[in-house]
């Protein structure tokens, strides 16, 4: 969920306003506001748990790969120590050619895993979205705030675990 600086200043001057104009009107009085604390949605929904298990695999199956990639080049440089000066220099062609397949294996590891990782996010942050929405329209909110859009809060608003248990609920229906 990004919020521009607009964003979040409209939100802490509508908060004010309420705040100074607000006890005596009955619209203030009639607001249902309610917050969650999107960091430990995302951080404790069962999805995100799921996509950072599978990004750990792929991670170390790419770790694999690449260890094997300096374990050639290691053999490569044993071998070429090895070998008369005239038969060295093909040795160094193949060493050079290896450095330069290791670092191309890491400039797209490190891309397949960085892209990976955001369309993994934009997901999980799309479902909470989802969810929130819905959420507040059933339970009849006029606004659900996270913290970075919040100067003052009591529990009695707090509505995460809720919002959270709600969003593992339909991510292990949709699992089935």
């Amino acid at each position: 969920m990004k919020h521009t600086l607009k964003q979040m200043m409209v939100g802490s001057l509508f908060l004010s306003l309420i705040a100074t104009a607000g006890a005596g009107h009955a619209w203030a009085a009639e607001l249902k506001i309610a917050y969650v604390n999107i960091g430990q949605v995302f951080d404790d929904y069962e999805k995100t748990k799921k996509f950072d298990q599978e990004l750990q695999d792929i991670g170390k199956k790419k770790q694999e790969a690449r260890d094997a990639i300096v374990y050639e080049i290691r053999r490569l440089r044993d071998e070429q120590a090895l070998l008369a000066q005239d038969k060295k220099a093909d040795v160094q062609g193949k060493i050079e050619a290896k450095l330069k397949e290791l670092e191309e294996f890491d400039q797209g590891a490190q891309q397949e895993l960085s892209d990976k990782r955001n369309t993994i996010m934009q997901e999980i942050l799309s479902d909470i979205d989802a969810l929130l929405k819905q959420y507040g329209e059933r339970k009849g909110y006029d606004f659900i705030f996270n913290e970075r859009a919040m100067v003052y809060k009591t529990d009695k608003y707090d509505h995460t675990k809720e919002v959270l248990n709600e969003l593992n609920n339909e991510y292990k229906k949709k699992k089935k």
